[in-house]
């Protein structure tokens, strides 16, 4: 490379979903998004709430901003609050590296402080103690005390690829118990239509299990056809 890069590149956000439609996707299940998405959208399920959300009420849902970090590294994430907006959800990446910290508890109060609603990374956290204090929705790979360096190079905004998925600044993050999905910003009207029907037919399966249905009409078709081949 005969030019040094910068330490950071930063990317101004160029969209941004209306404030109703951060509205419509808050306290939805992350199962509800991914039907209404056709089973897609979900990070890998190595990226957990922290601690198995045993001591912070890990559900939040809001606009993506996007953070880039080399393995190891952490000056992009460091640097992430000067952009936030409120509701934000910081999705961070380290390359999925998992040799140490991707953020400790003053990074994530600092991204508190900035007004975001969530911080998402695919790589252990430190501070636990720390980061219940602070109370803000968190999920990733695990905990370790190992530190992070601080060198650079970094990108804020910029579309970025974690946990099996790509992201960009403006997708809508749910993210809850079960983990988090991502729904791009070009699929958020049509997803939201969709979510309409899915919350119905959840209401509706609910409330048969609750009358005592042990098997639906489906299965019970294919147990009662020529598909279903009983042995003794």
């Amino acid at each position: 490379m005969l030019e040094v890069p910068p330490l950071l590149s930063v990317k101004r956000p160029a969209r941004r979903p209306t404030a109703a439609q951060i509205a419509a996707f808050q306290d939805v299940p992350t199962s509800f998004v991914v039907d209404a998405m056709d089973g897609t959208g979900a990070l890998s399920s190595a990226i957990r709430p922290v601690g198995e959300g045993r001591d912070i009420d890990c559900r939040a849902a809001g606009p993506a901003l996007t953070v880039g970090n080399g393995p190891g590294d952490v000056l992009a994430t460091l640097a992430a609050p000067e952009f936030i907006q409120p509701g934000d959800i910081v999705v961070a990446t380290s390359a999925g590296h998992q040799g140490c910290a991707a953020a400790g508890d003053r990074v994530i109060g600092a991204v508190r402080n900035s007004g975001a609603a969530g911080f998402v990374s695919d790589g252990p956290l430190r501070d636990y103690a720390g980061i219940v204090a602070v109370g803000l929705p968190v999920w990733c790979t695990g905990l370790t005390p190992a530190s992070p360096f601080k060198t650079g190079p970094g990108r804020i905004g910029h579309p970025i690829q974690i946990g099996g998925q790509r992201v960009e600044t403006g997708d809508i993050v749910v993210a809850d118990f079960d983990g988090v999905v991502i729904v791009p910003f070009d699929r958020i009207a049509k997803v939201l239509e969709r979510l309409e029907r899915v919350k119905k037919l959840e209401a509706a399966r609910d409330a048969e299990v609750a009358a005592g249905l042990r098997v639906s009409a489906a299965t019970r078709a294919i147990l009662d056809s020529d598909r279903t081949r009983f042995e003794d």
